[in-house]
């Protein structure tokens, strides 16, 4: 079977049936690989290994109603239900992502995190529902439309709630995605935004989407979201993993990861 990996146009429907197809096939297997990293029961912002208790981009009250997008296997849900006095629900496009999430509820006893299988950009909630919408690398790169993301966001928000995303920074889409030496010369264009995506005999299987950082600020206005902060976090003298084209060499040069904190008025 033919495989091809480049960058190439693909449409809303094909992304979301690949992606939603891919990460059903690698849920236990990205746990597997990536789990002892994440926690069950941990809440980590990026590949840099941040966490919330350490960065507090949510600012929770006691009693606050908080939805997750693009939860993966629930693990920032989960410490926060198990950390933060807050009613959370944990959602996601993959049905293999939330079985892996029920496995390790099962796991732990208990009553388990909420889970809701939706896809991002169609949150089954009612407007004005929620205090705290947040998604820590899931839903934004893998989506061909992510303005519709940040207005639904925007939508189940209470006036003055908080939505918090994390994404890989948009420029390291001018770099390849290689954790060594290889990985610091440019070799794209930053301001094409031709999306990355996998085929097997010409079948779309996965893609990702970029935005120029100039185009994320964009979109969170044009939901009706203010941006309070952008955070791109340094690397960590303690994180010495290779996650990818993330590492200690590429991270202490260049920036990795994006956390928009945006806020919707009222």
């Amino acid at each position: 079977m033919s495989f091809e990996a480049a960058r190439g146009d693909v449409d809303d429907a094909e992304t979301r049936a690949a992606n939603r197809a891919w990460w059903d096939a690698e849920a236990e297997g990205y746990h597997a690989e990536h789990g002892r990293f994440l926690g069950d029961a941990g809440f980590v912002w990026g590949p840099e290994g941040w966490t919330e208790a350490e960065l507090g981009l949510l600012a929770l009250e006691p009693g606050m109603r908080v939805l997750e997008i693009g939860a993966g296997a629930a693990q920032c849900s989960r410490w926060l239900a198990r950390h933060r006095d807050v009613q959370v629900v944990a959602s996601d496009l993959s049905a293999g992502m939330l079985r892996t999430a029920r496995r390790i509820d099962a796991g732990a006893g208990g009553p388990g995190v909420p889970l809701l299988q939706c896809d991002g950009t169609a949150v089954p909630l009612a407007d004005a529902s929620v205090d705290r919408v947040f998604t820590a690398y899931g839903v934004i790169p893998f989506v061909a439309d992510s303005r519709s993301v940040l207005r639904e966001a925007a939508r189940v928000l209470r006036p003055g709630g908080r939505f918090v995303f994390s994404t890989s920074h948009p420029v390291r889409w001018a770099f390849p995605d290689l954790a060594g030496p290889e990985g610091l010369t440019v070799t794209s264009s930053y301001f094409d935004r031709t999306p990355y995506v996998e085929r097997e005999a010409g079948v779309v299987t996965y893609a990702e989407h970029h935005r120029t950082l100039g185009d994320l600020v964009r979109q969170v206005v044009a939901a009706g979201l203010r941006l309070t902060d952008l955070v791109e976090p340094e690397w960590p003298e303690r994180t010495t993993e290779t996650w990818g084209g993330w590492s200690p060499l590429r991270g202490r040069l260049i920036p990795g990861t994006a956390i928009l904190v945006t806020e919707r008025p009222g």
